[in-house]
Parts: C-alpha cells; structure tokens; sequence
C-alpha cells in the first residue's frame, strides 16, 4: 500500500474521507459477479458502519470515496488491504471532512467505461488511468461525481440496488484491443495446423 496524501495530523472531527486507488487482480478478473459481490457487501457494511460514498470501476482500476468516521474508515481501509480482489492500494486522502459528498448512498457503484462517454465533463479523463492523475484532476473527478449525485437527490433518488455488470465482460474488449496482434497471429497458425491436419488426412485417403 502507498500513500499519495495521507492526512499526518490528527483528526479532529469525527467526520472523514478515504479516497484510494487500486487495480483489479487476476482473482478479481477471473469471477465475473466480483464487482457486484463487492458492491452488494460493502453496501451491506456501510450502511451498519453509516459510511457513505462511490465506487468507480473502469479499464482495470478502482477509484473509491467513502465518507465516516475516522474509526469506520480505518476498519474498512484495514480490510481493503487484505482483500485480494485488488492489489496496489494507493491512499489519495484521508482528512478530516467538513460535510458528506454523498449522504444519501451507503455505496453507489459506477461503471466509468459505459457511463463516461454519455457525460461530457468527463470525457477528457478517458480512457479512466487515474494512477496518472495529478491531485487537482482527482479532486475535480470527484466534483463531477458529487454533481451527479446531486442531480440524483434533486429527483428523489439516493440509495440503490448495486448495478449489474461483469468484470470479464468489462475488461474483455480492453485485453483483445491491447493484444489484438497476438490474437491474430494466433488464429492464424491455428488455422494453418487445421489446415495441414486436413491435408494429411485428405493425402493419406488419396494415396
């Protein structure tokens, strides 16, 4: 686990924000309901701890706020470095916070790959690699996200049902983009070994 902007001072409200970096791992790919799992529990958890907050899903990597307070969040932080689903757990802030960002969502859950070309403001953070992201960047990413939660209040919609979606089927496209070439070359040579098998086969029967 790395710190980027740990909170050095001691908090003295007992309101805070944990805002964390991770990338998903081979165990968190290789079960598809992983993503809804998550947000299932942690809703569970948050609403019994009375944490609030966002969870953000895309390209591999996870961006999470959660408000609470500090006890709260250093439980569920402790917890989220032994849960092997992700790896590289990079703290962004953890301070003291003056009001909630999300009061009304024990854990809403985004998927940033679907959901980002619909919203213009957050086009220019695609494709989503917020371990390249400077501190004014993250923190504007997180005003973009309070906005949305506030238009959902403002419509009388807070809490949720997690949303249903598959991590296979998220990250599928991405790892046959990124090795399109080594795809194939590979359905090549296969077709190429069917090929001669056939012609053995079709040789022997002639001769």
């Amino acid at each position: 686990m790395s710190v980027v902007n740990d909170s050095t001072n001691p908090v003295t409200t007992d309101l805070c924000q944990l805002v964390y970096l991770s990338r998903i791992t081979s165990t968190g790919l290789s079960n598809a309901s992983t993503l809804n799992d998550i947000a299932e529990v942690a809703s569970k958890h948050n609403k019994a701890d009375n944490i609030t907050g966002i969870l953000c899903y895309g390209n591999g990597y996870f961006l999470q706020c959660v408000e609470g307070s500090e006890q709260a969040l250093t439980n569920l932080k402790n917890r989220l470095i032994m849960d092997d689903r992700h790896k590289d757990l990079t703290i962004l802030d953890f301070s003291a916070l003056e009001d909630r960002r999300f009061a009304g969502w024990s854990l809403r859950s985004i998927t940033l790959e679907r959901w980002m070309i619909k919203e213009p403001k957050l086009k220019k953070f695609m494709p989503f690699k917020p371990y390249a992201w400077s501190t004014d960047e993250w923190t504007e990413f997180l005003d973009i996200l309070q906005g949305y939660y506030e238009k959902h209040v403002s419509t009388g919609e807070t809490d949720s049902q997690p949303i249903q979606y598959s991590t296979l089927g998220l990250t599928l496209s991405k790892v046959v983009g990124q090795h399109q070439a080594f795809f194939l070359i590979q359905t090549v040579l296969g077709s190429l070994i069917i090929l001669a098998l056939l012609w053995f086969m079709i040789s022997d029967k002639i001769f």
